[in-house]
């Protein structure tokens, strides 16, 4: 979740893994990482697991403010004396699952950076998708396989419920791998950066999403099954046929307009 920076390299932090910690120190990758999200002054810039400043540094160089929310408390006294003198930083030491975005989006909409700890990075995504009207763009490291779901395209074995609702919500754009010796400690896993865009409001099926979520949630949770029996209860036969679903078809075949169709029509019913 969080990484290595040059200031800090001769009183390096302990990770913890309960924190699912990753300290990026690949110079080039940074650099990168900064080049992709191209901060600028006056932009409203939020970011996650800021650890001991790697990234933190450059993009408050650029951008001359930013806002940080770091969980592990040790860490917030060393991100304080990076940045100082630097540029103004507002440290939020809490779990980012309970940190509300449209608030912080009071002076603007947001730009969300992070690299996101492995164990809890889908529960940040649909709690960014929840305050999505707040949100202007998303850069995030995540593990590789992540990132492949999120892009994945119907018919693929890495395509579900994450690739269904996050496409719902934005356009998904995989920018790079990072492989796992860019950290210290080295994760067991290749990593990439993903950019976000939230589709304009008007695209997004947002007086259906909690009968999507619903859908979506039961086909992909017995995925081997056919969707008249997965969706058994929740949508029969006849309502899929409607819609131009085969109900003998399973959720991977399904692209995410199709579970919009089933739900506008459940809807109306």
């Amino acid at each position: 979740m969080t990484r290595h920076s040059e200031s800090f390299a001769d009183s390096a932090h302990v990770t913890r893994k309960r924190f699912g910690q990753h300290f990026l120190r690949d110079a080039g990758i940074i650099s990168r990482i900064v080049q992709a999200v191209d901060p600028k002054p006056g932009q409203r810039i939020i970011e996650i697991g800021p650890g001991d400043g790697a990234i933190t540094l450059p993009m408050l160089r650029k951008a001359g403010r930013l806002t940080v929310i770091e969980l592990d408390r040790d860490l917030v006294p060393r991100i304080a004396a990076l940045c100082a003198g630097t540029g103004d930083v507002e440290i939020i030491n809490a779990d980012v699952l309970n940190v509300d975005f449209s608030a912080l989006a009071a002076e603007g909409k947001l730009r969300i950076v992070g690299n996101l700890p492995y164990n809890i990075s889908s529960p940040i995504l649909f709690h960014c998708i929840d305050h999505l009207d707040a949100i202007s763009d998303m850069h995030f490291m995540l593990q590789k396989e992540v990132v492949e779901r999120m892009a994945a395209a119907p018919g693929s074995k890495v395509y579900g419920r994450l690739s269904v609702m996050l496409q719902l919500a934005c356009r998904v754009e995989p920018l790079l791998p990072v492989p796992p010796e860019a950290f210290r400690p080295p994760p067991k896993v290749d990593s990439a950066v993903v950019r976000l865009l939230p589709l304009p409001r008007g695209e997004r099926p947002i007086a259906h999403q909690a009968e999507i979520a619903r859908l979506v949630r039961a086909a992909f949770g017995q995925r081997r099954k056919t969707l008249s029996n997965s969706l058994d209860g929740l949508a029969g036969v006849a309502d899929m046929e409607a819609v131009g679903i085969d109900p003998r078809s399973r959720a991977e075949q399904l692209a995410p307009a199709a579970f919009v169709r089933l739900a506008v029509h459940l809807a109306g019913r």
